[in-house]
């Protein structure tokens, strides 16, 4: 008879894994009633100082255990996202209870509708408005409160000229990734309270928590303040910063990034490797890469590209990175070992200390990444 010498110690630890899943059930439904009671009184489903605290604690409980403090942290800061997605599910406090309606112009496309769906768990009555409706946009704009303009970037100015005659304490806002054009646009064509959102996020998140909304003052931002303590609220983290410093900034943030990302699937598509194989053969940080350059074919194109030509700086920063990449690529092809050394240095010495800090979060990512790998078959 043939022992299974690892059996009793497998079920022992399929004991503790049930007893793990139980205790996860039980903070869930803790953090259900957590949720109702900040609804009630109107507390943001994000605390950072609260988190703080908690991991500094459970990590010191952790590691007095023999436990790795980082393995304890990685399993709570998966649990309390989990927790904020929860939360969200019991509704918000009305900020402003007797604001008038919510107009959401382009509130049937995938961003408009997010922010829809936050107003209403919010308790706000909220109007859509899209392209077959301007037939009823008066009427709607009547009662408004709050106007947000969440169109496509090449049509925000356009749809901003045709808002007409809005009430002066009506709060008009858009959502767009770019800023100075789209809030001198609302400053022209609206008298009141005016204020540019940049959502960093796509509409595809489970909760605002810890997610960045970027703030660009128009007008009247005593008059607005409501709606920024109504996004803090949902959890998410207010960036104030001008319009014109906005949109340099995300000339790299996003139309480069996005533009580099395109060009290096199109050669990808060129070149025509079998991506299984590149998957397998992957280290984690390669696999991530390509993860990301594979996420953005999966989406609307024509976003991306208005996103890339919403500016002529857009254009213009892009044709100094491919003139940087030949010049690199010239270097590579004079085999000068030394010369790229020494703009390897001189790179590194201008990230300075955020190189040691963006080494530590990325093998946090890269750990993630790893554990969500599988195999199947037989290894030679």
């Amino acid at each position: 008879m043939i022992l299974d010498p690892l059996g009793k110690l497998r079920d022992k630890i399929d004991d503790v894994d049930q007893q793990l899943v139980d205790l996860l059930a039980q903070r869930i439904a803790l953090v259900a009633e957590v949720g109702e009671i900040k609804s009630e009184h109107g507390l943001p489903i994000y605390v950072p100082e609260r988190e703080t605290a908690m991991l500094e604690k459970r990590r010191e409980e952790a590691e007095s255990k023999g436990v790795p403090g980082d393995l304890i942290e990685d399993v709570l800061r998966r649990v309390m996202r989990e927790s904020y997605a929860s939360e969200k599910d019991s509704g918000f406090k009305t900020v402003k209870p007797e604001l008038g309606r919510v107009v959401v112009i382009g509130g049937a496309g995938k961003l408009g509708m997010l922010f829809v769906r936050m107003f209403r768990l919010s308790g706000y009555q909220v109007d859509i408005l899209e392209q077959g409706d301007w037939d009823k946009a008066d009427a709607l704009f009547a009662n408004a409160g709050l106007v947000v303009v969440s169109v496509p970037i090449n049509l925000t100015e356009t749809i901003i000229a045709k808002l007409g005659r809005l009430p002066k304490d009506c709060v008009l806002a858009d959502i767009t990734s770019i800023k100075n054009k789209p809030l001198q646009a609302m400053l022209t064509a609206h008298e009141g309270p005016v204020v540019g959102l940049h959502p960093m996020f796509g509409p595809d998140v489970g909760n605002l928590a810890k997610q960045v909304i970027v703030c660009c003052d128009g007008r009247g931002k005593a008059q607005y303040q409501w709606l920024l303590e109504q996004m803090q609220i949902w959890g998410a983290r207010i960036y104030d910063v001008d319009a014109k410093q906005h949109d340099e900034a995300m000339t790299l943030i996003q139309a480069l990034r996005h533009f580099t990302t395109f060009v290096y699937g199109a050669h990808l598509a060129e070149e025509n490797p079998d991506i299984q194989q590149l998957l397998d053969l992957s280290s984690p940080i390669y696999r991530l890469e390509l993860a990301m350059v594979g996420r953005l074919f999966a989406q609307d194109p024509t976003l991306y590209a208005d996103i890339i030509l919403a500016s002529d700086n857009n254009i213009a920063m892009i044709r100094r990175y491919a003139e940087r990449f030949m010049q690199a690529a010239d270097m590579l092809e004079r085999k000068d070992k030394a010369g790229f050394i020494n703009s390897f240095e001189t790179v590194s010495d201008w990230f300075g200390d955020y190189s040691t800090q963006f080494l530590q979060e990325s093998r946090n990512l890269l750990l993630q990444a790893n554990d969500n790998r599988q195999f199947f078959g037989v290894e030679s």
